[in-house]
């Protein structure tokens, strides 16, 4: 099995800044890339940042220049550097990984539990 563990969510005042972390574990044999979406009720899930093995990284429009994603490989962990948040980046942000869990497998995607965050004064 493979778990993916996020931290980091709460409550943070608009322009202030919150770091999420997400640790993947089990059964890994490569991860390709590790990444954050959100999503708010009655909305689709969509893209905050994703980041490759090779630190290729990508960013939705809505948070360039504020947030920054960055990964320890070493651990198997993802991290989204959040900085001058706005109310409208209030959602639940969900981790995933796209990894193979054996040399044999395909490589599938995996999603943490979500966590809250809220932007509010």
């Amino acid at each position: 099995q493979v778990q993916l563990v996020e931290s980091g969510g709460g409550l943070v005042q608009p322009g202030g800044s919150l770091r999420l972390s997400c640790a993947a574990s089990g059964s890994i044999f490569n991860i390709y890339t590790m990444g954050w979406y959100r999503q708010t009720p009655g909305k689709q899930r969509d893209l905050v940042a994703v980041i490759g093995s090779g630190s290729m990284v990508n960013y939705a429009d809505s948070v360039k220049g504020r947030f920054t994603i960055s990964r320890d490989n070493a651990k198997n962990t993802v991290y989204l550097q959040m900085d001058s948040v706005k109310p409208e980046d209030t959602a639940v942000y969900y981790c995933n990984a796209f990894l193979r869990r054996t040399r044999e497998t395909g490589p599938a995607n995996y999603w943490g539990q979500g966590t809250q965050v809220t932007v509010s004064s």
